[in-house]
């Protein structure tokens, strides 16, 4: 990295003065800057109105500071002096370069006020403020990045747009306004605002159609990756209204709304009855949103500490017309929001990725537009798993925890349960589980330690059911 070279203009007011710039530039040197300064440049029988021109003719000097003190704002305005005639010089240069970055003001004094001094041609630029000594250290260090052009703060490399803005076609729910009526309803305590809520749901979940795979000459597996990619703005748009809701409307008065669009979800998990040709896999994508959205839902009713509209999600079963199993119309438990992606078990194949779960991987990432921290989101994940198996899980009826493949970074219990070593909170958490007692508990857990094999694992990595909900530290306090 090549020094750069800079011009120092000031004035001589007063012997303290012209020894701080001296001390200035001899920092400036120090730290790597060629500094043009005229105590060291400037000699008998040299012409001074030509050193002076040199910071505008001399191509190497790329930087010029101006240390701006009351005397050198006064003589600038005054055209007087040599501060005068650098000012003609400057002034012009400043007005008429289009790279302003090649002047700067240094703040030397300021007036009573604490307004600093400076030229009038130059009182709406930014300068650099080195008149306070508190904080002078770090604003050295302003002018010495400005000097050699390495700002702090560099505007980021443009990436890639969105998959969903150029690779799915104007895919919309059209659920905006709805939203925007929904929340400020709620937040207003307005008497439409149960009805509003009611309508965006139905809204988000008819328009979900829009969203079916179509016959795209692509692998199945970009396409449903792609659909997963553009429902991103819209399941934050939900998490924003359901949180709202929640947070403001009167708790236990959202849950059998949202678990009638839940259960609205589950048709789309496999083919209409209306549809005679389709693809393996080809809903994979609705079977990704749906799971996502149940862990969010749960996930922001236990954060606002609403285990009775938590535990109704979990205790309540899910109609679903024509499911795959039985062919007839039926109950479904929770479960059923959690089915296999084959699709991005190819995809992790075909492209060896060589993941453990892509599913969790994705789901990983997407959380950080979310708003709800992907702990909030395991701990969802964790609380379905255990109350899957509490309940006894059938073949069909357990639930694979993908998320908690990054418990591995979690250093201790889930919230509720670090919470739940108080009785009190204790009894408010174990309906959530579906359980009367830790005596359950207790059982399952013996299970897990004696039959390891019983627990979901990727490869070698699993994760401790007791240590995840801190076990032995439950109800032992007041």
């Amino acid at each position: 990295m090549s020094p750069p070279k800079l011009f120092l203009s000031y004035c001589w007011s007063t012997p303290e003065h012209e020894q701080w710039v001296v001390d200035l530039a001899t920092e400036l040197a120090q730290a790597g800057v060629e500094v043009v300064f005229d105590k060291w440049d400037l000699r008998e029988g040299h012409d001074a109105i030509a050193f002076m021109e040199k910071m505008v003719t001399d191509p190497t000097i790329t930087k010029v500071a101006m240390v701006c003190d009351k005397l050198y704002a006064e003589k600038a305005d005054g055209r007087r002096g040599g501060v005068g005639t650098e000012t003609q010089i400057i002034s012009r240069e400043v007005y008429e370069r289009t790279d302003q970055n090649k002047f700067v003001a240094l703040i030397a004094e300021r007036d009573e006020n604490g307004a600093p001094f400076l030229p009038a041609y130059y009182k709406l630029r930014i300068y650099i403020d080195l008149s306070d000594a508190a904080s002078y250290v770090e604003n050295f260090e302003k002018l010495i990045r400005w000097a050699f052009d390495r700002p702090l703060y560099v505007r980021p490399q443009l990436g890639n747009p969105p998959a969903f803005l150029t690779e799915v076609d104007d895919f919309s729910l059209g659920t905006s306004s709805l939203a925007k009526r929904a929340i400020e309803g709620i937040k207003s305590d307005k008497s439409f605002a149960r009805g509003a809520f009611e309508e965006y749901l139905s809204t988000f979940s008819a328009n979900l159609d829009r969203l079916k795979s179509d016959d795209r000459p692509t692998e199945l597996d970009d396409l449903v990756v792609l659909k997963i990619d553009s429902f991103e703005p819209f399941r934050n748009e939900y998490i924003h209204v359901l949180t709202a809701v929640v947070q403001y409307g009167e708790p236990g008065s959202s849950h059998v709304a949202v678990h009638k669009f839940l259960e609205s979800l589950l048709p789309r998990y496999e083919r209409s009855e209306e549809q005679s040709s389709w693809q393996e896999d080809e809903f994979d994508h609705f079977k990704f949103i749906g799971h996502e959205l149940f862990l969010y839902s749960l996930a922001i009713y236990l954060r606002a500490q609403e285990f009775e509209s938590a535990a109704a999600l979990l205790t309540q079963p899910y109609y679903s017309a024509g499911r795959a199993r039985t062919s007839e119309k039926s109950l479904s438990s929770f479960t059923a929001f959690r089915e296999c992606m084959r699709s991005l078990e190819r995809r992790n194949k075909r492209l060896e990725l060589r993941r453990l779960s892509l599913r969790a991987d994705i789901m990983e990432k997407r959380s950080k537009s979310s708003g709800i921290p992907f702990q909030a989101v395991m701990q969802a994940d964790f609380v379905c798993f255990m109350r899957a198996e509490l309940d006894g899980p059938s073949e069909y009826d357990r639930w694979w925890p993908e998320t908690l493949l990054y418990s591995r970074h979690n250093y201790g219990a889930f919230e509720i349960f670090a919470r739940a070593v108080s009785k009190t909170y204790l009894k408010e958490v174990l309906p959530l589980l579906g359980v009367p007692s830790l005596e359950p508990i207790k059982v399952k857990l013996k299970e897990f330690a004696t039959d390891k094999g019983s627990l979901p694992r990727w490869d070698f990595q699993s994760f401790s059911p007791s240590a995840l909900m801190a076990f032995d530290s439950l109800g032992t306090k007041a």
